[in-house]
């Protein structure tokens, strides 16, 4: 476990790595807010592509070769983003990069393997911290190695540093990490058919409790991921900020959702319910969305900020707690695989439909048309609350 934690850790820093830079990497070649809004959704969208692909191979194959496999494909398209001279080698490393992000997935998996029931949620935990903690060091690092100004950004330096990250990862997994699948259970996980993804999603949607869920999850990482696209062309436009000061707001964020999700959710739920407190969180992303525009001043910004990850730190564990409450120990892999897809396709649809806003309308209109989405969250989550209450009293 303590391997690939460190496996894990390390890939991740690498992705945060190239968070603040994708932006004034993509202006560097004239590419309009809709485009840096594709280009942020080409990403996602080839993860949400190779999901099943890696899923049902590392089935077949084992874990270790798709890690193995995914983390040296995810060096090679950091490489090929350092040597990026044209937007479409851009588009065309971040599709590699994300149809090679299967490695956290399998590394769940992996987990699954080698822990018993009742010390799993233990072992799932500590791959999210590993990839909390990347989250937060990685945008940091990115923006430092970036610099301050947008004009003169070193946009090859993160991208080579978040390469020798990955293929050091690589290296470290390819002497150290051991296989965690037998022979046995491949061979009897290969031969269990597989159902297809479209039936997974509606026969997981057709549930009255569960859809909706899933589709409040799904408007609430649309936002933040509109959000987390565009907010560095905002920063530029209206601070004149560049990759650095975004990467240390990145990682002002992250910090404060470690700080959440890991000691303060577990609280809350006792004290609320998971259902008011996806109100409640729906409410906080709102209004920090909201302020978004309205921040003329670094303290106010961050005021926007620590309350916009509130809302979002607690709303996603939340979500999460509340679907596998609703269905049987049999289908939980499955229905939260339906989740998980749902919010990969959020990160494609939010950063373009965000890039399209800023381009068109506006640059502060993400935040609006973000914030008036989280309210219809609060609104739907509200008429769940009552829903469940009703049903408690009738009990």
């Amino acid at each position: 476990m303590p391997i690939l934690f460190l496996i894990v850790f390390i890939d991740l820093i690498g992705f945060g790595v190239i968070i603040p830079l994708l932006p004034f990497f993509a202006e560097h070649f004239d590419a309009t807010p809709s485009t840096v809004g594709m280009l942020m959704a080409t990403y996602s969208l080839g993860q949400f592509v190779a999901a099943p692909f890696w899923g049902r191979t590392s089935d077949r194959l084992g874990r270790r070769p798709i890690m193995l496999i995914t983390l040296l494909g995810g060096g090679l398209s950091y490489i090929l983003l350092g040597f990026a001279s044209s937007l479409w080698m851009l588009f065309a490393a971040r599709a590699l990069g994300g149809f090679m992000a299967g490695n956290i997935s399998t590394a769940f998996a992996y987990v699954a393997d080698i822990t018993s029931p009742e010390n799993r949620a233990k072992g799932m935990g500590v791959i999210g911290a590993a990839f909390g903690l990347g989250f937060i060091a990685g945008p940091a690092i990115g923006g430092i190695l970036a610099g301050p100004d947008p004009l003169t950004a070193n946009f090859q330096l993160p991208a080579f540093a978040a390469a020798a990250l990955s293929l050091s990862a690589f290296t470290m997994a390819v002497f150290i990490l051991k296989e965690s699948l037998s022979v046995d259970v491949r061979r009897s996980l290969s031969e269990k058919p597989k159902a297809k993804r479209a039936r997974q999603f509606k026969d997981a949607l057709s549930r009255p409790n569960v859809g909706m869920i899933i589709l409040l999850s799904f408007l609430a990482t649309f936002v933040f991921s509109g959000m987390e696209t565009t907010f560095a062309m905002w920063s530029e436009r209206r601070f004149d900020w560049g990759p650095q000061q975004n990467g240390y707001i990145f990682a002002f964020v992250g910090i404060l959702s470690a700080i959440i999700q890991g000691g303060l959710v577990g609280r809350l739920v006792k004290r609320f319910g998971e259902s008011s407190l996806i109100v409640q969180g729906a409410a906080a992303l709102a209004i920090g969305v909201l302020l978004i525009p309205f921040s003329y001043s670094l303290p106010i910004l961050l005021v926007a900020m620590v309350i916009m990850a509130y809302g979002f730190s607690v709303i996603n564990p939340a979500m999460n707690s509340l679907i596998s409450q609703q269905v049987g120990p049999e289908e939980q892999g499955g229905i939260m695989g339906v989740s998980r897809s749902a919010t990969t396709m959020a990160r494609v649809l939010g950063p373009v439909w965000a890039g399209m806003l800023f381009a068109v309308v506006g640059m502060n209109w993400p935040y609006f048309s973000g914030a008036a989405l989280m309210i219809v969250v609060v609104v739907l989550g509200a008429k769940m609350v009552q829903a469940r209450r009703a049903s408690v009293n009738q009990d």
